[in-house]
């Protein structure tokens, strides 16, 4: 074993992979959790593996990374099973040996135990001053006769929340019987009445937990385990709508010229949705207004160099958003065949971290869904983001007001942050972007 030359393979912080030795540090900050999805080309220890050859998948919060071995050698040992959730920053996984040696020797090696988690510290009172509890935080309280100033405050300005009152609960031991509440119930127990079922189409207080593999009654629920996606999406929304003033401001873009041009390119072999000419646009007008390409650092405004925009796709895991870079210098046909790749990457979960970090201005399209419009939320920390519904065939006075023409019209929403765009600003880049997208020839000139 001495003489033996070992690889271990761990988790990073970014998601990618490291491969360590066994004389370098293996103590890495844990700030992120994985979950092993599935071994590649490798199941087994002593199957020898290439360099390049996959041998798992990591699923992150955002993407699923291909872990790759980056010499050839022999899979000595594998210490985590496939499909295993929660895994932890730095976490050993596989251990690997060069050829010709002895792989057995590590595999039979026990593994290192982890450390024993320290023992939680007691719960400290909290600092001086009059407590504010929530209602649902002094009812838990009160139930099990918890002291509130053992609560540690997370809410808005020390409150104690329904979640800081159930910490505490979790954390105090459970209260003993005393001598005198034993010697009362020495005395023979009263029959209990049965409870009083909640009136036909009431709603029960507490729904009772379905069990697993019996049909739920009603007023029964099951417990769906959230995905990485899933988690981080709700944390965002919820710091977005929570943390940034929304305004909204609505126009409507007369859609015939785009759909036009798209029949006459499609003539040429050319194929681009509107969703690229939308894109198109919107680059377009964030070049000839700078002031609205910008984001809120926690400092206040900062503008930004480049215009890259996000485009929300749906996935089987949540929604995501790649990133189509420079789209103000790309013409309809890129910024077509870029979203194409990225779209498919995301429903693959192969996005690499800088395909979709780094966005100024994010478009979300439902019009393929037959929505007529809708109110997007912002993608911190962003300042903008578009919410295009689908064209619809209305009845127009012409310009002589005699005759009536038809015209293909789109409603687009404009969600942006009060602190960086205010109202006249916003309905400035609405009007400069009906512009663009209404006449497609001012988009090669801007």
């Amino acid at each position: 074993m001495a003489n033996t030359m070992v690889h271990v393979f761990a988790i990073t912080h970014t998601g990618d992979l490291l491969l360590l030795s066994l004389t370098e540090s293996l103590k890495l900050q844990v700030n992120f959790h994985f979950t092993l999805r599935n071994y590649g080309c490798v199941s087994f220890a002593g199957e020898a593996v290439a360099a390049g050859d996959a041998l798992c998948e990591i699923e992150t919060d955002k993407a699923v990374v291909t872990m790759e071995s980056n010499d050839d050698g022999v899979l000595a040992k594998i210490l985590m099973e496939e499909g295993s959730r929660g895994v932890p920053l730095g976490t050993l996984i596989a251990l690997m040996v060069e050829e010709g040696q002895d792989w057995k020797q590590v595999a039979a090696a026990p593994a290192a135990a982890p450390a024993a988690p320290s023992p939680p510290s007691p719960p400290k009172p909290a600092t001086s001053g009059p407590l504010r509890l929530s209602p649902a935080a002094r009812h838990i309280l009160d139930t099990h006769g918890l002291d509130p100033k053992l609560a540690t405050p997370t809410g808005p300005r020390g409150l104690i929340t329904k979640e800081d009152a159930l910490n505490l609960l979790k954390t105090s031991p459970a209260p003993k019987s005393t001598p005198a509440m034993t010697a009362a119930a020495a005395p023979s127990p009263t029959p209990t009445p049965a409870a009083v079922p909640p009136p036909p189409g009431g709603r029960p207080n507490i729904p009772p937990l379905s069990v697993p593999g019996k049909p739920g009654a009603p007023g029964t629920f099951t417990e769906i385990p959230a995905s990485n996606i899933r988690r981080v999406i709700a944390q965002r929304l919820t710091q977005s709508k929570t943390t940034i003033p929304h305004a909204y401001a609505t126009v409507d873009c007369d859609m015939g010229a785009v759909l036009q041009l798209r029949k006459d390119l499609a003539k040429e072999q050319i194929k681009v949705s509107v969703n690229d000419f939308i894109i198109k646009a919107a680059a377009a007008t964030l070049k000839e207004m700078p002031e609205v390409n910008v984001t809120w650092s926690g400092d206040g405004p900062r503008a930004l160099d480049s215009i890259h925009i996000a485009i929300a796709v749906a996935t089987e895991k949540g929604l995501i958003t790649p990133i189509i870079k420079d789209a103000a210098s790309k013409g309809v046909q890129e910024i077509s065949a870029n979203a194409k790749a990225l779209a498919q990457k995301a429903r693959d979960g192969k996005l690499l971290p800088e395909e979709y970090q780094g966005g100024s201005f994010s478009i979300s399209n439902l019009g393929m869904f037959g929505i007529s419009g809708f109110s997007a939320v912002i993608n911190p920390p962003q300042a903008c983001i578009l919410a295009v519904g689908t064209s619809r065939a209305e009845l127009q006075l012409s310009e002589d007001n005699e005759t009536l023409r038809t015209q293909q019209l789109m409603t687009v929403t404009l969600s942006s942050d009060g602190r960086l765009v205010d109202d006249e600003l916003a309905s400035r880049f609405l009007d400069k972007f009906r512009a663009n997208l209404e006449r497609p020839q001012r988009m090669a000139l801007a």
